[in-house]
């Protein structure tokens, strides 16, 4: 059993777990949920360890050194050297990825758990070029091997296509059915059948604790001030001003690291103005696709690929092809500067730039403080990205990429770490840009729920083709 008494969190001074009391029986598997914000990933942290608080937390049956792993939202991998000094084109930088180390050398490749897992396929695959699906088993693997007692995982699912979640859902539930003690953050309408009980968090307080089947009916309800102030946009948003007929036009791409075909003979043509929907499953090619339209794939040199009409090679500098994009991904998320303020973080979107160099005009100042109070973040103005939600901080970066009014959004996973709510609005507002200003859109996502209505046009990749 694990026993919280009267736990309390302060983060960056200001209270994020408020006297929680709540007992964790042996025999039970446990759901942490709640609204983003709420204090779900503090209180993982809480039982893991390795955040400090008031109160007590005492393991009982665990024995004197209690074995606790915890699997977070983000994966951190190190290269050659023993550093995180990884950087986020270096996926698509054949010379430089051989810096990056192989799944080898981070699992034991004898290990069931390997074999659980599906990763036999991928030990000779750099980490660096692993799907969101593939790294998630591979960090859950990594966390296996000393064999805890007490498994905490942060929102697995996110980011998984449906088939990779069926697996990793599968994996969980043999685990569990081993008597290993499981306690998972996810969303109060995606608990898995493994789930016993249920812990209900609402702005730092614990509203709910015991059997999911007695669990309060949470639904959804829209925030009225937030839905109303994306009217406000139209008070300080213009159409982009850019003349062009395609925003991308390429013709049998082809792209290849260490003869491995990760996109074959692709062809795909996006109007102006269009919205379309990106689809496909983890590792079906979908980021490299992605990285050849924001300019951050080498390769595109090498191939028949127009963006806003013109010729990728033909002098143009990554440059002018990121200053009419608004770009949002996971990666992008995880390689940003985590001490980069609320602020920085949406004032980069100026200058397309990851992190805040130079100094704001009066002008620039009082744009970034407009979208702040837009979005809804007006508490996390000067707060670092370290003492905010995922689902703020994903909001933080959804303004970097909306504030210089771009005439193409790219939106990879955006939603990932927002709550229902939150998705709500989110949708709202993508609908709201591109109905109003025109803007061309083209959007990935694993939910059909979560792509905004606006999207008329759709293009799926499976084994780096496209799926006519």
């Amino acid at each position: 059993m694990i026993s919280l008494k009267n736990v309390s969190v302060n983060l960056g001074g200001r209270p994020v777990l408020d006297n929680i009391t709540v007992n964790f029986g042996s025999s039970e598997n446990w759901a942490v949920v709640g609204a983003s914000g709420s204090g779900k990933t503090t209180l993982a942290r809480v039982l893991t360890g390795i955040v400090f608080h008031h109160g007590t937390v005492e393991y009982s049956g665990f024995g004197v050194d209690p074995v606790i792993q915890f699997v977070p939202q983000e994966h951190q991998f190190r290269n050659r050297q023993n550093t995180n000094d990884l950087y986020y084109q270096q996926r698509y930088n054949a010379t430089e990825s051989d810096d990056s180390l192989l799944v080898a050398d981070v699992v034991s490749p004898g290990s069931r758990w390997v074999g659980l897992l599906e990763l036999d396929g991928l030990l000779n695959r750099p980490l660096l070029q692993l799907s969101n699906g593939e790294n998630k088993r591979l960090q859950l693997a990594q966390s296996l091997f000393s064999d805890p007692q007490l498994l905490i995982l942060d929102n697995p699912f996110l980011g998984l296509d449906a088939a990779a979640r069926g697996l990793l859902d599968k994996a969980l539930s043999l685990l569990a059915a081993g008597g290993m003690q499981l306690v998972i953050i996810t969303s109060v309408d995606s608990l898995p059948e493994w789930v016993t009980h249920v812990a209900l968090l609402d702005d730092g307080q614990l509203k709910y604790a015991g059997s999911r089947d007695l669990l309060p009916v949470v639904g959804f309800q829209g925030n009225a001030p937030l839905f109303e102030g994306l009217a406000n946009l139209l008070s300080f948003m213009q159409a982009p001003v850019a003349e062009f007929q395609f925003a991308i036009s390429m013709h049998n791409v082809n792209i290849v690291y260490e003869q491995k075909h990760v996109l074959h003979d692709v062809s795909w043509s996006v109007k102006k103005g269009e919205c379309w929907s990106l689809s496909g499953p983890n590792g079906a090619g979908k980021s490299t696709l992605l990285s050849l339209v924001t300019g951050d794939n080498p390769q595109a040199y090498a191939n028949e690929i127009y963006l806003f009409d013109r010729k990728r090679g033909s002098g143009e500098s990554i440059w002018d092809i990121k200053r009419r994009i608004g770009f949002v991904s996971p990666e992008l998320h995880l390689y940003f500067n985590q001490s980069s303020t609320c602020r920085e973080v949406i004032a980069s979107g100026l200058f397309d730039t990851i992190g805040l160099f130079r100094m704001l005009s009066d002008a620039q100042e009082h744009l970034v403080d407009r979208w702040i109070d837009v979005l809804g973040l007006s508490s996390c103005r000067h707060r670092s990205l370290t003492s905010m939600s995922r689902g703020e901080q994903r909001l933080a970066l959804l303004g970097r990429a909306l504030i210089k009014n771009p005439p193409m959004l790219v939106l990879d996973e955006p939603t990932q770490g927002l709550d229902r709510q939150q998705i709500e609005f989110f949708k709202a507002m993508i609908d709201f840009v591109c109905t109003n200003f025109g803007t061309t859109l083209v959007y990935v996502s694993h939910y059909v729920e979560d792509i905004p209505s606006c999207v008329r046009h759709f293009i799926r990749l499976e084994e780096g083709s496209v799926l006519e």
